[in-house]
């Protein structure tokens, strides 16, 4: 049976059978008898110490671990560089979403495939208080503060494009990200097989609870919805859209990579751990988030926003992500494994731009396509809001889950 933990981060080179060398090598450490003493050789002799590194050699050290650490970080810093200067022509963007959002979103999910279990996939899809835990969360928790910080701090007319608070509003009601949550749990040690298992029935939710609160959230008549026009009363092209990509991009590669690890078990082993193509998941996520920000500055969304309103913006968007993960970190230790709350930790604070583009254009239909572009905006700056924080804390959770381990208490489950 497969390995939970991903290939790609050094600290989880586990056994495909279960057992961790970690584990065997802390054993091993344990023994203090089995080593001589740093000053000691094995004959009892006494040898010096080895000169130890300057402070500018220890600085770059850490600099350099940090570095490899956080690539991730670094490339997406690059690409999105790279986007705001050079854009793939209009008559093509819609072409280009399609290919990454349907191909990219494969590929990672082909490799979960791979590297779940079925059996604890299953298990995972079957804790229906975990269902409820999470969704509420994603969804009840992050809408209302959204809308209570919009409403609390939108209170000068003059100084802030109501597109702007709407798109607020809007990128609270999202689901959780697919895609992006199995990267990030992966890395941070966390239960991989309940991040699917969430993600996937979140945005299964998604075309229908995300509408209704929107239509919830923007019929209290406040003055930012003013520009908005009469809310479509069909969806149906909504839910053709998410359902038809879920099936093609989530739930097809998840099942033939299933299929093929049962299959060839050796050669998938070979192939993930040994040539690194694991690391393929995190390529073709970067390959999405260049897309969405290559989308953004091809319709010249950030160039029509005043500098004041876009560091507000930001602002508010970091407050809510910091509130979320806190909430959800704090929530779920209460009753839940360290691995578990690392995945429901990433479920609650992420949010996926995927839903609300299309949302923003069958429910607004009267919207012009610069206030539509100033409503997407809060989403796309949110993505890379959470891209960096989560990408950070995988070095913190990293450690408290090994902690855990060490400790005997990473193992529990609700």
């Amino acid at each position: 049976m497969l390995n939970t933990q991903p290939a790609e981060s050094p600290q989880n080179n586990e056994s495909w059978n279960g057992c961790s060398s970690s584990r065997i090598w802390a054993s091993e450490v344990d023994n203090h008898s089995a080593f001589p003493t740093a000053l000691e050789d094995v004959s009892g002799l006494s040898v010096p110490e080895k000169p130890s590194r300057s402070w500018l050699a220890r600085v770059l050290l850490g600099i350099g671990e940090l570095a490899m650490d956080q690539w991730f970080l670094i490339v997406m810093g690059f690409l999105i560089a790279f986007a705001s200067q050079i854009q793939v022509p209009q008559a093509h963007q819609e072409l280009k979403q399609t290919v990454t959002n349907y191909l990219a979103v494969a590929v990672i999910f082909f490799i979960n495939g791979c590297t779940l279990p079925t059996k604890v996939l299953v298990e995972n899809l079957s804790r229906w208080k975990m269902h409820i835990f999470v969704q509420v969360q994603c969804y009840l928790l992050t809408s209302s503060t959204s809308y209570g910080v919009v409403s609390a701090t939108a209170t000068n007319h003059q100084f802030m494009d109501p597109a702007l608070l709407v798109g607020i509003v809007m990128m609270g009601c999202l689901p959780t990200a697919i895609a992006f949550n199995a990267i990030m749990t992966n890395k941070a040690n966390g239960n991989a097989a309940l991040t699917v298992a969430q993600s996937t029935i979140g945005n299964i939710l998604g075309p229908f609870v995300t509408t209704a609160l929107i239509k919830l959230y923007i019929s209290t008549n406040v003055w930012y919805t003013d520009i908005l026009p009469e809310t479509s009363s069909g969806f149906g092209e909504t839910y053709r859209y998410v359902f038809k990509q879920l099936g093609l991009s989530v739930f097809v590669p998840l099942a033939v990579g299933q299929i093929v690890v049962k299959l060839f078990p050796n050669q998938v082993r070979k192939v993930l751990l040994q040539w690194k193509m694991s690391k393929l998941g995190s390529c073709a996520l970067l390959v999405l988030i260049w897309s969405t920000y290559d989308g953004a500055f091809a319709s010249n969304a950030f160039a029509e926003i005043p500098s004041n309103n876009m560091i507000f913006t930001v602002f508010i968007l970091v407050a809510l992500f910091c509130v979320w993960i806190t909430i959800a970190f704090a929530l779920s230790r209460v009753w839940l494994s360290r691995e578990d709350t690392i995945a429901v930790s990433y479920l609650v604070s992420t949010k996926t731009p995927a839903m609300g583009v299309p949302l923003t254009t069958i429910m607004f239909v009267g919207l012009s396509s610069a206030e539509q572009s100033r409503t997407r905006l809060p989403m796309v700056i949110f993505q890379a809001i959470q891209i960096a924080g989560s990408s950070l804390l995988t070095i913190p959770l990293r450690k408290w889950q090994a902690q855990g381990k060490v400790e005997g208490r990473g193992d529990g489950t609700a």
